[in-house]
């Protein structure tokens, strides 16, 4: 356990204390932190080393990058808060994250709105036949389910042909938009489209019967928030299909498909649904792609508790 001797000590130079308050709100990588905080990677790299040896952040390897939270305790969280008053650069830090959570949002929307209408043609990683076929033989959908992050409703079209509802929701208005038609087009009356995020769906709570997020996960900003409102949306004893990449190194992913995650581990993807609340969890890998950088298509199903 984190001496509160060492840590109020380490929470007392103000750099260290301004990395934090912002860990508290968003994960981020040094780069992150040097754009917020204008200074330099060393300066940043020895405050978060500092940090990390007393147990207040921890990281993880995400491609290149290791990103970094907030570790601290709820009792000295609180102390940060009231002690963060008397640095007056804490109110513009704030608001360069405001803007640069909009700006990964922007960057994620814009690659979905150019990819309206493609998704049929173009190749996307991880979003394989045989992957959406394994998801599928898991679960006779019925009742009224969500796509979370559903772009232009592929698999929403597919799920439409057994469930009573299907309610695709997308970060995209065009993506929206072309779902819509497309829903009209084919005669799917059953299949809405709204907007929404994976974080805040426009989902009424225990209102849904199966819940699928089809290769979405890695686009959100904080993927245990999406799968936390997917748990608040199933009704009980309701289920989460959950289709996504094996946690990988191609780190040009992030440019070329918006990604935000390079993928994740069975084990993290384990973790972040039982934290959630979840339970009878299964996960697998179902496809491995031939050519490089050689995707690979993790499936996750588990339950919400009855």
């Amino acid at each position: 356990m984190p001496s509160m001797l060492k840590s109020l000590k380490l929470l007392a130079d103000p750099t260290r204390l301004r990395i934090l308050l912002l860990l508290e709100q968003e994960s981020l990588s040094v780069a992150d932190l040097q754009e917020l905080l204008g200074m330099g990677q060393s300066r940043i790299s020895t405050q978060l080393s500092q940090l990390k040896t007393e147990g207040l952040v921890s990281d993880e390897r995400s491609g290149k990058n290791n990103i970094y939270r907030s570790f601290m305790a709820p009792e000295l969280a609180a102390l940060a808060e009231k002690a963060a008053a008397e640095i007056p650069e804490v109110a513009k830090d704030a608001t360069a994250l405001r803007h640069l959570q909009r700006k990964r949002q922007d960057l994620a929307r814009g690659y979905f709105d150019e990819l309206a209408g493609k998704f049929g043609r173009d190749y996307v990683p991880g979003r394989s036949w045989k992957g959406l076929a394994e998801a599928l033989i898991k679960v006779m959908a019925s009742g009224t389910v969500a796509d979370l992050g559903a772009g232009e409703g592929t698999l929403s079209q597919l799920l439409a042909q057994r469930a009573e509802k299907v309610i695709a929701v997308d970060l995209s208005p065009k993506m929206v938009e072309f779902g819509s038609e497309l829903a009209k087009k084919n005669g799917l009356s059953n299949l809405e489209y709204r907007l929404g995020d994976l974080e805040k769906p426009p989902l009424d709570d225990a209102s849904i019967d199966l819940a699928v997020l089809s290769q979405a996960l890695h686009h959100a900003a904080h993927p245990d928030k999406a799968v936390a409102a997917a748990y608040r949306a199933l009704k009980p004893g309701a289920r989460l299909i959950i289709l996504d990449l094996v946690q990988h190194n191609f780190e040009q992913a992030r440019e070329l498909y918006a990604d935000t995650w390079l993928g994740f581990g069975e084990g993290e993807l384990a973790s972040m649904l039982e934290n959630a609340g979840f339970v009878q969890i299964e996960t697998a890998i179902v496809d491995r792609e031939a050519e490089p950088p050689h995707f690979q298509t993790l499936l996750a199903v588990a339950r919400k508790q009855a």
